[in-house]
């Protein structure tokens, strides 16, 4: 295995703007998860990628109910300071819900050697959700790592993953701990030796 690090849409606007519900809760309660597992990738060379929301301003996606966020070259869709970064990471900014879906993620993967990618951030059944299907269908492996991914409700969150433990996409597609994740890239580390 060849593992690889995806942040998503872990954003300034979001975290530190000044919204205050469940999400934004959640979301800055997975900050030390995330920080520990990237550490982790970090100090083993593993890719460490930031998906980061990057909308136009009057973007279709902003027809619906949703508002105007994230717009690009905007502070708000930068990646929060709360996060620690390090000079190798990588970001790809995307217009939808996948890090997938017209960006060049797949082809950044590929050059970085990575099959299989451990998914973390925002929103557990919307962004992260989306990525992770299309990893599936770009042929990585996928790992969701549950204690640093966060949803608009800890039932949603909970029932999202709920239902895809244990699907017949297993092993390709799984959800992790934080430490199952931490013990499966040592290991593929200790493999590349």
């Amino acid at each position: 295995m060849k593992p690889a690090v995806l942040i998503i849409d872990m954003l300034k606007e979001t975290l530190e703007g000044g919204h205050r519900g469940d999400m934004f809760r959640m979301a800055r309660g997975i900050i030390p998860a995330i920080n520990e597992l990237t550490a982790f990738a970090r100090n083993r060379a593993v890719p460490v990628v930031f998906a980061m929301d990057s909308f136009l301003r009057g973007d279709f996606i902003f027809h619906g109910r949703m508002k105007e966020h994230s717009i690009r070259g905007t502070r708000g869709a930068e990646v929060t300071d709360l996060l620690d970064r390090g000079e190798g990471d990588w970001y790809v900014p995307k217009r939808r819900f996948s890090a997938f879906f017209k960006t060049d993620l797949d082809q950044t993967l590929r050059l970085l050697g990575a099959d299989t990618v451990f998914l973390t951030g925002i929103a557990t059944h919307i962004c992260v959700l989306s990525t992770a299907f299309d990893a599936l269908s770009n042929d990585f492996a996928v790992r969701i790592v549950e204690d640093c991914c966060a949803a608009s409700s800890a039932e949603i969150h909970r029932s999202i993953l709920e239902n895809y433990r244990g699907t017949p996409l297993y092993p390709l597609f799984r959800i992790s701990t934080l430490g199952e994740s931490l013990e499966e890239i040592r290991l593929a580390g200790e493999e590349e030796r």
